[in-house]
């Protein structure tokens, strides 16, 4: 099966993209066309895909990366049995007459996530939603969906394939967590909670307690990051690709998830909550209900308010002085992920799915 793969929203080396569904698709013996921002992001691309690079669309100036995206698309989709769309402006850039499948991996709520996004101007939110839902009902009708939420379904008419965005967790169970770290790994917002992390890094750091936040951030909170650095209360990395990051997490004592309580957060699992899991770090969240259904029956952490760096922070300094709890946290915590967040479990009807949609399998069985 030969796949193309584009993405101009999405950094070239995003954990679900490349480290879990193209990963997978290779380990399966397909053939990958890879269209993503290569050259913006400064990434080399694996040599195991064909690499097309596009500019990246950020902010507002997004028209440039789609018309790279939609020329690319017009090349190299009529080589591939399948086109696999990763960002809800691509729809925009499908070219017309396009015989290979195309199919739409629906990472968020679309409409929701609006209003955490800065760049999208406040007054324009009540046009813009009803735009959104108009160009995914557009896409339903022409084109295949998947689901990365279960929670996403009610948004669509129609019964679509979900596939979880689970993760790789170790069959050995990972050393005991330290005494000294607190990390973050992710993009930092404001509605990501990284103005509270800041906070809780200037209460921890009282206590000798280092917090590192792993990831790139928006425009508007990279020089409040930048003086918390200078002033030796955090240390902010910027980004890693997920697998190096989630190395430099291990051993730490907490992994925060401090997400607002923002529309696109109430029905979307926070994937990180299961990376910390599977490598052994008790989790500090927020109680949005996917994190909260994750995170309470495992017993794999602490539910602290919206909001509330000082809670956090508390949180920590209390995992801090009790080395039992955060050794049984992250201990139920690795069980609960390897028993139930296995990616390799998902990349199995992911390819099979995709290989149905090219013709390779029956739908019935896919389905089944």
């Amino acid at each position: 099966m030969r796949v193309c793969v584009c993405t101009v929203v999405h950094h070239p080396e995003d954990a679900r993209i490349l480290h879990r569904q193209i990963r997978a698709l290779l380990d399966a013996g397909h053939e990958i066309t890879y269209i993503a921002p290569f050259r913006a992001c400064n990434v080399t691309p694996w040599p195991d895909v064909a690499p097309v690079d596009v500019p990246r669309a950020t902010g507002r100036n997004r028209l440039t990366a789609l018309r790279a995206a939609r020329k690319a698309l017009a090349r190299h989709a009529q080589y591939a049995d399948l086109v696999l769309l990763h960002d809800p402006e691509l729809l925009l850039a499908v070219p017309r007459g396009i015989k290979a499948k195309v199919v739409w991996d629906v990472h968020e709520d679309t409409a929701a996530a609006l209003s955490a996004k800065g760049w999208v101007p406040r007054p324009l939110l009540p046009l813009a939603r009803p735009f959104v839902r108009l160009l995914e009902s557009r896409a339903e009708r022409r084109h295949r969906l998947l689901l990365a939420e279960e929670g996403y379904r009610p948004r669509f008419r129609g019964e679509h394939p979900v596939v979880p965005n689970t993760t790789y967790v170790a069959d050995v169970p990972p050393d005991p967590p330290g005494d000294r770290r607190v990390v973050y790994v992710g993009h930092l917002s404001a509605a990501r909670g990284a103005l509270d992390m800041i906070e809780v890094a200037r209460i921890v750091s009282r206590n000798g307690i280092e917090v590192e936040l792993i990831g790139a951030a928006d425009a508007d909170i990279r020089p409040m990051l930048r003086d918390a650095q200078r002033e030796g209360i955090l240390r902010w990395y910027g980004f890693v690709p997920n697998d190096r990051a989630l190395r430099i997490a291990e051993g730490a004592m907490a992994g925060l998830a401090l997400l607002h309580d923002e529309p696109n957060y109430r029905h979307s699992m926070p994937t990180k909550i299961i990376e910390y899991m599977a490598h052994g770090i008790p989790v500090i969240t927020t109680p949005n209900p996917p994190a909260a259904d994750i995170v309470d029956p495992a017993g794999s952490g602490v539910i602290v308010p919206f909001a509330d760096p000082a809670a956090a922070a508390q949180a920590i300094l209390r995992l801090h002085d009790d080395a039992a709890l955060r050794t049984d946290l992250a201990k139920r915590g690795y069980e609960t992920a390897r028993a139930r967040f296995h990616w390799p479990v998902q990349a199995e009807r992911f390819v099979t799915q995709l290989e149905s949609w090219a013709g390779l399998h029956s739908e019935a069985h896919v389905q089944s």
